[in-house]
């Protein structure tokens, strides 16, 4: 799809096309929508972050507990987005096994409890090794640098979401 077709949307094919680029988030695309017309896929990015930029802490953290944990109860019961299913199985945590599983599992609760939010990570980067191992160093990091760096997670996820559905090379995100 080109910008052209972006900008022809309506607001409900707007926020249906592009209501999970943020995680369960249709708000924020339904807030974009107002911004069009949209110069090009970096005009659309850069209206997507502003407004998680924009928003107060709580409502980032808002935006970071809309995420599923990773390789998680959801993952199990089959409820992700199909967005997310992809991300994580392209990252091998649909193949876990029950001790990498368990350990996940553990790490995550952790981290939830130190922060009120699950643990963010742009799936598609990592694979299964790379993802605990990432999430047991995050645990360490103080509060306000882990809420930015959860959040600059987020919009890489959006950023290639994004580019999937603009069928943009994400190598050059």
């Amino acid at each position: 799809m080109d910008i052209k077709k972006v900008n022809s949307m309506d607001f409900g094919e707007f926020v249906d096309v592009f209501g999970n680029v943020i995680e369960r988030c249709p708000l924020i695309a339904a807030a974009v929508w107002s911004q069009r017309p949209f110069s090009d896929l970096e005009d659309l990015k850069k209206h997507f972050f502003a407004f998680i930029d924009a928003l107060p802490q709580s409502g980032q953290e808002g935006i970071l507990r809309c995420h599923p944990d990773l390789a998680g109860s959801e993952l199990r019961r089959g409820t992700l987005t199909a967005e997310s299913q992809r991300e994580q199985s392209g990252a091998g945590l649909t193949t876990l096994g029950a001790d990498e599983r368990l350990r996940l599992a553990e790490l995550n609760a952790q981290y939830r409890a130190r922060f009120g939010f699950p643990f963010v990570l742009a799936a598609r980067f990592s694979d299964r090794a790379a993802v605990s191992r990432e999430l047991a160093r995050r645990l360490l990091c103080p509060s306000a640098q882990e809420l930015r760096t959860a959040l600059g997670e987020v919009k890489k996820i959006g950023s290639l979401r994004l580019a999937d559905l603009l069928r943009a090379d994400p190598a050059k995100l």
